[in-house]
């Protein structure tokens, strides 16, 4: 008998004892636990070989294809998004939050409302935000990626970095804008430095690039401080570490220079801004000035393949959950669009980059921004 076919067997009698107060559609979840075979093939799941925590995760699997199923369903046009499995469709949505995400994101978030490096647009404050950046006609369509100074799509795994990923994404911009050379910076300097913070299981993007300018940190290459996705303390010790290289040379990028220099806001100490209800003034600040780090509300995003988002993502700042870069924006299409950079590799969604529709604050995109 098939191996495939005895696992459809034992799931099966597995839910008779369990006694699920089901209907249970025998011909679906045979189709079921075939897609699971080649669901735990694909992504090589530890559990393989683990019975029960197999039927557990089998569980979560099928709420996900249901689910998967439904928001499908509700697809408006052949732009929309559109869902399917990924690497995170047998968790439920609290390990999918635990995992990807960080819970207590808009608590960490609401600290910097009141700071002094924080502002707020929105629809009455046109003419402070013209003041700061000058609304010019912009271009329908925009992308950074197309300039060459977007780096590549890294993956955060189980580390809740996001923040640390998105920030240290803008400065690379930020640099190669400024003096045309795209370099790699350690994200792992950051989660092992940003004093406050807890490395992979938080911060947030405000505080480190407020932290950045004030304290006048320098950040050197990832090649000279690599990523471990671990949270580790040993440079702690050292407030005022410049980063020493291979041949035992002090190095390292001055990011208040960068900062001050690049984003034409040196007047201002301000790094985290909010744009509800002013979308305007966010594309004309990502044509003039670059990437933007922004707080998001990603906890839809778990089977999310491509397309753009339009709907089931609340954008309140109270369910803020990760932190993404806008690279840029396309309000030619169908569906206007943000093209966001996501930090959980390139095999995710579009080549690791999630579209969501220009307007209504989906998704909380325009909460909380960083990075200006």
């Amino acid at each position: 008998m098939e191996w495939r076919t005895v696992v459809v067997i034992v799931l099966i009698v597995s839910l008779c004892f369990f006694i699920v107060p089901i209907k249970v559609d025998f011909n679906k979840t045979v189709k079921d636990a075939e897609l699971f075979a080649n669901y735990i093939a694909r992504y090589n799941k530890s559990y393989k070989n683990d019975s029960a925590k197999y039927v557990e995760r089998f569980e979560r699997f099928q709420k996900s294809l249901r689910h998967i199923e439904k928001l499908n369903s509700l697809r408006s046009s052949q732009e929309s998004a559109y869902y399917g499995l990924t690497e995170f469709s047998d968790l439920s949505d609290d390990e999918f939050m635990e995992q990807a995400l960080i819970p207590d994101l808009p608590l960490r978030g609401q600290k910097h409302t009141t700071a002094s490096y924080y502002h707020q647009h929105s629809t009455d404050s046109v003419n402070r935000m013209k003041r700061m950046i000058p609304i010019t006609d912009i271009p329908s369509k925009f992308d950074w990626r197309d300039k060459g100074v977007v780096g590549s799509v890294m993956n955060q795994e189980n580390c809740g970095a996001c923040w640390a990923f998105s920030t240290v994404g803008v400065v690379e911009s930020m640099y190669a804008i400024k003096n045309g050379t795209l370099h790699s910076f350690s994200v792992q300097e950051m989660i092992d430095c940003m004093p406050g913070n807890f490395g992979c299981q938080g911060g947030d993007i405000c505080s480190l690039l407020s932290w950045l300018l004030a304290s006048k940190t320098r950040i050197i290459s990832e090649t000279d401080y690599p990523l471990t996705l671990q949270t580790d303390t040993y440079l702690h010790q050292f407030p005022n570490y410049v980063g020493i290289n291979k041949k035992g040379e002090p190095e390292g990028f001055r990011l208040d220079a960068t900062l001050s220099n690049v984003l034409a806001l040196a007047n201002t100490n301000r790094v985290c801004f909010s744009f509800v209800d002013a979308e305007t003034e966010l594309l004309t600040l990502l044509v003039t000035h670059g990437p933007v780090a922004a707080a998001v509300n990603a906890i839809s995003w778990q089977n999310y393949l491509g397309g753009i988002i339009q709907y089931n993502c609340d954008g309140s700042f109270n369910s803020l959950n990760h932190a993404v870069q806008i690279v840029g924006y396309d309000t030619e299409a169908r569906i206007p669009h943000y093209i966001i950079k996501n930090s959980w590799g390139p095999s995710f969604g579009n080549k690791g980059y999630i579209f969501i529709a220009v307007g209504k604050n989906l998704c909380g995109k325009t909460n909380e921004r960083a990075g200006m």
